[in-house]
């Protein structure tokens, strides 16, 4: 499943793109997995170029910089596997071209602008006995993490609804592909942070029966949707309701989980993306994701609640899995069937 020498070798990451996804979320993690290197980065941005080349981590070397795809197919064999964290459009074709070089490979959010094409792909992947695993780094968030726990240690009872948020105040658009209403950028928060809410959504209650959306452009310029709404029904029962928003200058609670026996509410967002932003790393023997107990959710019906630890947030959990996966072939982290399953519901939103 994998190219490398022997067991010993390290697993050599090539990967295609050095923007936010790249920089902060994926370099990062690989250099800090165990039994990963970042050989190559791909990006034509000389700015970038430089900061890429001092990403390889501990031991690591220095991170070879390519400014083209092209330059990083022509040496297949330097590599073991691709990282696919470029802008949205690119996902499916550089997808495609990895696995036809023989690489498995690792797509960032959202894996395609469709389900067919995800299922394509997952295809593709399956003829070619490679690994191919979309980037959903979010069930490591520390509060996914803790709900998920919660929900095993039945607290909740029966769970009749399950409400979830990922709000920010940004009055004035930024521009860029991610706000661009160009339907072929595949921009706007629905496929944004709509994948990563339908994604928790769909792990924690199963597959959907049916799906409501309300999609808007609130803010003066934005071309995108930018305050965006899905409600979906669970074939197990359960209602999900899922909002997204650039325009909340109030932020609701990141969960709030009701269930026959007791509530879950829970604010603030996972520490994880803010540590990585502000160039921080995951060490081993250092605890990582850990947010104050100010900070902790809620257990418990009206004036009777208790606070509950949040577990610590693991975005490490997910490259870990995926150099185990390319070692001894156990599951990945994520299928691409799954993801297909995600897009499924937000082309279904999209759509109404």
């Amino acid at each position: 499943m994998n190219r490398m020498d022997s067991p010993a070798d390290p697993v050599r990451v090539g990967l295609l793109g050095y923007g936010l996804a790249g920089s902060v979320f994926h370099a990062p993690l690989i250099a800090t997995t165990p039994g990963l290197t970042l050989d190559t980065v791909v990006t034509s941005d000389p700015g970038r170029q430089e900061q890429a080349r001092a990403a390889a981590g501990p031991g690591g070397g220095e991170v070879r910089t390519v400014a083209t795809a092209d330059e990083l197919f022509a040496e297949p064999e330097r590599i073991d596997l691709v990282v696919v964290a470029t802008p949205n459009r690119t996902h499916v074709p550089l997808a495609r071209r990895a696995l036809e070089a023989g690489l498995p490979v690792v797509v960032d959010k959202p894996l395609a602008g469709t389900a067919a094409e995800a299922r394509e792909l997952a295809r593709l992947a399956d003829e070619r006995g490679l690994l191919l695993v979309p980037f959903q780094n979010r069930r490591w968030d520390n509060d996914f993490l803790t709900l998920r726990s919660l929900l095993a240690e039945d607290r909740l009872g029966t769970v009749h609804r399950f409400e979830s948020r990922f709000e920010r105040w940004r009055p004035t658009p930024k521009g860029g592909w991610r706000e661009s209403g160009d339907p072929e950028q595949i921009g706007g928060l629905l496929y944004d942070l709509g994948s990563h809410l339908v994604d928790q959504a769909l792990t924690l209650f199963g597959p959907a029966a049916s799906v409501y959306a309300e999609h808007d452009v609130r803010r003066a310029g934005a071309e995108a949707d930018d305050d965006t709404f899905i409600a979906i029904t669970h074939e197990s029962g359960v209602r999900s309701h899922l909002w997204m928003s650039a325009t909340a200058a109030q932020l609701g609670p990141r969960f709030r989980v009701l269930g026959s026996e007791a509530a879950y509410v829970k604010y603030g967002l996972d520490p994880q993306e803010a540590a990585l932003r502000q160039g921080s790393r995951p060490a081993e023997g250092v605890r990582w994701g850990v947010e104050p107990e100010s900070a902790w959710g809620r257990l418990g019906a009206l004036e009777d609640t208790r606070p509950v630890s949040t577990l610590d947030g693991d975005y490490p959990a997910f490259y870990d899995a995926v150099a185990l996966a390319l070692r001894e072939g156990t599951p990945p982290p994520v299928t691409a069937h799954e993801a297909a399953a995600t897009l499924q519901v937000l082309e279904t939103a999209r759509s109404l």
